[in-house]
């Protein structure tokens, strides 16, 4: 399971579904979003939205997609990251440093 899943502690999307849940059936889940995928049948869920207070008593916004919806997010970040990465330039905003640019390939 990524990190992406994993940041949130694994909360519930709009479907209930935990990140333990998920686990529990991985081989199945996967082989059935992979066949979802291929199909074109993979459609993402609705985002929860919940709200996080703020230290000077505002709150922000949040959205949490389902597990399954952050493990696709997850791959296809795996797969268009090293793709892509390489060329955006330090200032700009898809660029993370201590990635392909910051090593001076990009």
């Amino acid at each position: 399971m990524g990190h992406v899943a994993r940041a949130n502690r694994g909360a519930a999307g709009v479907d209930g579904v935990r990140i333990t849940d998920f686990d529990e059936k991985r081989v199945s889940e996967l082989r059935r979003l992979e066949k979802e995928l291929r199909t074109k049948a993979y459609r993402p869920q609705a985002v929860k939205r919940v709200y996080i207070p703020k230290p000077d008593g505002s709150e922000r916004p949040l959205g949490i997609p389902t597990v399954r919806d952050r493990v696709v997010q997850q791959a296809l970040l795996n797969i268009l990251q090293p793709i892509f990465e390489p060329g955006f330039h330090p200032s700009s905003y898809g660029y993370h440093a201590g990635h392909s640019c910051a090593r001076g390939s990009g």
